[in-house]
């Protein structure tokens, strides 16, 4: 297992394994690890923060352990359930054994006292059926535990997880309390779609990764696409940053600028060099814009349609807009760029850290 002295010797690990992380971002990381405190990034889809828990892990030599949240999700799917079919089975086994030793018994009433004190051994550890949750607690070597996308779970769930940020324990009402077998890292990242319980927030260390400058979000581009030239990749990003000043349901993500610029590349290289943006500008909003109502809105923008005159994209009963989300928070603190060893950007080599 590897520890990090520093800040800038944690950004050198993660660089090696194709994430570049801000200075602060790093700092605020290595905090996290030496003081073995949960560590909650808030943003935007698709601006890294499921990748650093990977990049985490493999700089620490560490397995990655994940809990992916979804609504509905309970402790059977987060922590344990019992094994049904290997009970079934242990009950099979001790069945004929468990009769000879009945008959010795005269009547009902003792018999049945003789097996009200017999521990069968049903519900212990070998019964079990882990999960993310008690399987990060039960391993015998040092896992990063990611707990993803937090904010799409119930506030039921937060308390859950409570006993295992804040204490590094699990209980199970039939067996007993399990205490860490070793120091997990442990990341929880939220999309910010409900404001998280202030509960949660206390026991972590917190950090709100934003959209990047334009500078970086460039170098972002060419890193994760070098089959991209740099003017193509700076047109895309200005786009991107116009459609995020709009009152969308949904931003762009830098994985989704990232496909942008390299679809414009395909074009250009079918229609020549000499195609402006504005002519497969349309085309290139399907791969920026999710719905139909914003690429509505963004296309009369763009052609200089007075803003009063096209209405804001519906919002969806119960569902608040990203851009309502982002807005309120502070300017970008943090950005990250994953540099591939090779060309054409597949999974081996360059990522940002898109929504899974």
């Amino acid at each position: 297992m590897t520890s990090f002295a520093s800040g800038p010797e944690l950004a050198d690990a993660l660089r090696r394994h194709d994430y570049i992380a801000d200075d602060e971002f790093a700092v605020v990381v290595h905090l996290a690890t030496a003081l073995q405190r949960p560590l909650l990034l808030e943003g935007p889809a698709g601006v890294g923060k499921t990748e650093l828990a990977k990049a985490l892990a493999a700089a620490g030599g560490r397995r990655l352990v994940r809990l992916q949240c979804y609504e509905g999700l309970d402790d059977s799917r987060a922590l344990y359930e019992w094994d049904y079919a290997k009970q079934l089975l242990h009950v099979q086994m001790l069945r004929d054994r468990i009769g000879e030793q009945l008959a010795a018994y005269p009547d009902v009433a003792e018999a049945s006292r003789f097996l009200a004190a017999q521990d069968f051994g049903l519900y212990s550890e070998k019964f079990l059926a882990v999960r993310p949750l008690l399987e990060a607690i039960l391993s015998p070597e040092p896992v990063v535990l990611l707990v993803d996308e937090v904010d799409r779970t119930e506030e039921s769930m937060e308390a859950l997880l409570l006993e295992v940020l804040a204490e590094g324990q699990v209980t199970i009402p039939e067996v007993g309390t399990f205490t860490a077998r070793s120091s997990p890292w442990v990341i929880l990242t939220s999309n910010d779609t409900r404001e998280l319980s202030p509960a949660l927030k206390r026991r972590c260390l917190h950090y709100h990764v934003g959209y990047p400058t334009p500078e970086r979000e460039r170098e972002i581009v060419t890193a994760r696409a070098p089959e991209v030239d740099t003017v193509t990749a700076a047109e895309v990003v200005d786009l991107a940053r116009t459609l995020r000043d709009l009152p969308l349901r949904k931003s762009p993500s830098i994985s989704e600028v990232i496909d942008a610029a390299r679809a414009a590349t395909v074009l250009r290289r079918g229609g020549g060099d000499h195609t402006s943006l504005r002519q497969i500008r349309d085309i290139l909003l399907a791969t920026l814009l999710k719905y139909t109502g914003d690429a509505d809105l963004v296309r009369a923008r763009l052609d200089g349609s007075p803003a009063e005159a096209v209405p804001a994209p519906a919002e969806p009963a119960g569902e608040r807009p990203e851009r309502a989300t982002v807005a309120s928070r502070p300017a970008n603190t943090t950005t990250a760029v994953f540099r591939g060893r090779g060309g054409g950007g597949g999974r081996g080599g360059v990522g940002i850290g898109a929504r899974r």
